[in-house]
Order: structure tokens, then C-alpha cells, then sequence
């Protein structure tokens, strides 16, 4: 593959502790050589493999949220709603 001048670059946000948001539409190819595809013009890309869609985001990063260093709760406690 080879990047041209007459392409634009297509754009890749990461968010601090979320997903990788993708201009679209996306091929995705698994490392077990499984494709999957969206046509949406902005994909989000999972980066902590909890999402029960991936490899694309579906927000289940909030529901395990670890908890912020010096807090009150428990270590094995969700911290639900954060993230």
C-alpha cells in the first residue's frame, strides 16, 4: 500500500481512554484474517477489547472503569458511569 499525494490522509483521533475514532468508512481486518466492514463516516475503534461489537467501540469501557488512584472504592468494585 502506498500513501498519494492526490489522497488525502485519513484521520485518526485517539482518545485518552477510550477508543480510536476513525474517518470512515473502514475495512478492518482481524489478526485472524477476519474482515469486518462500516460504512459510517466516523468509526470508533475499540483499544480496550471490551466491547462485545469489536473491534468497534460500543462504549463497554465505561461499565469497568478502573478505579481513580486514592479512591474511596473498592478494588473490585465497578466504577460505573467513569471512562
Amino acid at each position: 500500500m502506498s500513501w498519494s499525494a492526490d489522497r488525502a490522509a485519513t484521520r485518526v483521533v485517539v482518545v485518552p481512554g477510550g477508543p480510536l475514532l476513525i474517518e470512515g468508512p473502514v475495512e478492518v481486518v482481524l489478526p485472524d484474517g477476519t474482515v469486518r466492514v462500516s460504512e459510517r463516516p466516523v468509526v470508533a475503534l475499540c483499544a480496550c477489547r471490551r466491547s462485545r461489537a469489536y473491534p468497534f467501540c460500543d462504549t463497554s469501557h465505561r461499565r469497568h472503569a478502573r478505579p481513580e488512584r486514592g479512591s474511596a472504592r473498592g478494588a473490585g468494585q465497578d466504577a460505573v458511569g467513569q471512562g
